[in-house]
């Protein structure tokens, strides 16, 4: 098949034939909190529906039409509040019942928005500083072979994903593996797919690892300290796919070290404390003053603001130019307006009443256990941010236990694809040729084992969290 989006498209449109009943049920649907509208099989719930499926489906086809996928999901967004708004009166609610809808949603993006801004803006001040220059550079000149290097490049992504978020890792380890597998294809390709794994591994142990693991955060459902049971599991989920794929990589054959020096630029090392001092407030504002994490990011983000005040005006004449409101706009708005797009879509959803409607028949019908497990695979296809905010909204009775689990299968679910998460598609971009659609599909197979282990150990490590109900 020469086109992967066409055989993506089939798949979620054969997905959504089979739990298209669950919407025509309608009824009566008891959410708690917000009011819903409950509309069943209103003209207006199916048009919202079908905007929905026809911007991620666009979404899906970015990597042929070369427009930001936040660009389809802002205009669907839009498009289904519009609808929402012309049927809420039918429902008996007025245009203050729509408007404290809406805000509810933006409540939830406004303080996610606002911990990853500040995230992304130290993540690109580093970059400016050639931190992450100067690890590609020592890692190629290193003397390793390729499986060495194909074992130390995921260890590196699986720890450093959890404070640097999967998509950053994966760019920065995937610069590694295309530097020292130059003319080397096959070794790229699956150096690469170890890549999206360990990355992807590493953040589902770490609120500050995901967009989905810091959803799950910021919602109470679990505390931050909890998420690091999830470390044997996703450590598991990473070593069983790559000591597999180890043996088709030659022994003792190394690449030709390139000659290339990168120093770190001034001030390097003071914004890297200053990062993991970020990181500590956040922690510690929630865990002892009450207060949301994204107050500690973006006091945090004051810090740097100074910190590049100082570097300007102390440091030599090149960094004149480090500007912190220019790191700012170097943060991956594509992403954040992306989220919002998801957010408002999964939200219309929810206040249509579908979300609960599934919830009832998903996690009611076939228990929590069965439908997390099958929702990493969904996230295998439809991207982890939609399916965590839709069970979030949902807001199914589950123990710590279950919500852990939900936190490991969405996390690691998208490694099965390489679609299915941000790493794995910001590498399909930068590896084009080498890494692609299909040469992640063959190893799938070998990926399910480890999603498999993963789960399996979660259930044999985790199961007195059973007991604990949030």
């Amino acid at each position: 098949m020469k086109h992967p989006f066409f055989f993506l498209a089939g798949i979620i449109l054969s997905v959504l034939f089979v739990i298209f009943p669950v919407f025509a049920a309608g009824g009566e649907a008891d959410g708690g909190g917000m009011q819903n509208l409950n509309v069943g099989m209103h003209w207006a719930g199916i048009v919202c529906i079908v905007i929905f499926i026809v911007s991620y489906l666009a979404v899906l086809a970015e990597e042929y039409t070369h427009m930001r996928k936040s660009k389809p999901v802002l205009f669907g967004a839009g498009l289904m509040w519009v609808v929402i708004g012309m049927i809420a009166p039918q429902y008996g609610v007025d245009h203050h019942g729509v408007r404290d809808a809406v805000f509810h949603g933006l409540e939830e993006y406004a303080s996610l928005m606002l911990f990853l801004l500040s995230a992304m803006t130290y993540i690109a001040a580093l970059e400016d500083r050639n931190v992450f220059d100067v690890i590609r550079v020592k890692l190629v000149g290193s003397g390793m072979s390729f499986r060495q290097l194909f074992w130390v490049t995921g260890f590196i992504a699986f720890f450093l994903s959890p404070i640097a978020d999967n998509l950053t890792t994966a760019l920065v380890m995937g610069a590694v593996i295309l530097a020292v597998g130059r003319g080397n294809g096959a070794f790229i390709s699956i150096g690469c797919i170890n890549v999206v794994s360990a990355a992807n591994a590493g953040g589902a142990f770490s609120p500050f690892g995901d967009i989905t693991t810091l959803m799950v955060w910021q919602a109470e459902k679990v505390e931050f300290f909890e998420f690091f049971v999830l470390f044997v599991p996703s450590l598991i989920n990473f070593v069983v796919p790559a000591a597999i794929m180890t043996f088709f990589i030659p022994a003792g054959v190394k690449p030709d070290a390139p000659d290339e020096q990168v120093q770190l630029k001034y001030g390097a090392t003071p914004i890297i404390f200053l990062g993991f001092l970020t990181i500590a407030m956040a922690v510690s504002f929630e865990q002892f003053l009450g207060l949301p994490p994204f107050i500690g990011m973006m006091t945090g983000l004051s810090f740097l603001m100074i910190a590049s005040w100082y570097i300007q005006h102390r440091g030599s004449r090149q960094d004149k130019d480090f500007d912190i409101f220019t790191q700012v706009a170097a943060a991956e708005w594509d992403t954040l307006l992306f989220f919002f797009g998801v957010i408002f879509s999964v939200g219309g959803l929810g206040y249509l009443g579908y979300l609960e409607l599934m919830s009832s028949s998903f996690y009611q019908g076939f228990g929590p256990g069965m439908t997390n497990i099958g929702l990493g695979f969904v996230s295998a296809i439809v991207d982890n941010i939609p399916v965590m905010f839709a069970v979030l909204t949902m807001n199914p009775d589950m123990d710590h236990f279950q919500w852990l689990l939900i936190t490991l299968t969405t996390g690691v679910g998208g490694t099965m694809l390489s679609i299915g998460s941000a790493a794995g598609v910001a590498l399909m971009g930068t590896a084009r040729g080498y890494y692609t659609f299909f040469s992640h599909l063959k190893w799938t197979p070998v990926l399910i084992v480890g999603y498999a282990a993963a789960i399996a150990m979660h259930y044999s490590l985790n199961a007195h969290l059973m007991e604990v109900v949030k």
